[in-house]
């Protein structure tokens, strides 16, 4: 297994659209095994293949370490599509690609997915709580859609210091990252972010 290098807040890929999987080959199973090797490294819970350069409709998840998500299992998840939402609850959300600034975001409470495995084959499911936001966290990171675009014009103002000094990399992160314009480069501290 392979580390990858997390793409940060101002490049290019995270803003784009992902592409459907339509096959899935020897190289794409790496690739899910590389996506939760570097999900754990970084401390994260949730990762799409947009945050490390790649636009495919690909995300994975794992929440077991966190008190809400005990006796879960890390889950892989291709092309989804929410189906179906009920409710709303605000819920304070980060994310690896925006180390260091964490926000309140209003998402549905539950969700139906429908979505596909390793093997392509179709599942819907049910999700609700934290399992629910990661998902539609990472999900929209496959729509080019990142946290921050739910916040309100003061708050990016607010933050637009912040977040010009991410896009540089002028952050610290235990996990390799990709600043806007730049090589990879590694930096060290520890957070939990999806």
């Amino acid at each position: 297994m392979a580390l990858l290098p997390i793409y940060l807040y101002g490049t290019e890929v995270l803003k784009k659209e992902a592409q459907r999987i339509i096959e899935i080959t020897d190289a794409d199973v790496a690739l899910v095994q590389n996506m939760f090797e570097t999900m754990h490294e970084a401390n994260g819970i949730g990762l799409a293949a947009n945050q490390i350069g790649l636009l495919k409709q690909i995300l994975v998840v794992d929440i077991s370490d966190t008190e809400a998500g005990k006796g879960t299992k890390p889950l892989l998840v291709i092309n989804p599509e929410i189906v179906d939402e009920e409710g709303e609850v605000e819920f304070e959300e980060g994310c690896l690609s925006i180390p260091d600034i964490r926000e309140k975001v209003w998402r549905p409470e539950s969700i139906r997915l429908r979505f596909q495995d390793i093997n392509l084959k179709v599942h819907e499911k049910d999700f609700d709580g934290l399992f629910s936001r990661v998902l539609q966290h990472e999900i929209d990171h496959l729509n080019g859609i990142l946290f921050t675009d739910y916040l309100s014009g003061t708050k990016k103002t607010l933050l637009k210091s912040r977040l010009k000094k991410i896009s540089k990399g002028d952050i610290e992160t235990s996990y390799e990252v990709v600043p806007v314009e730049t090589k990879p480069k590694t930096k060290s501290a520890k957070s939990k972010r999806k």
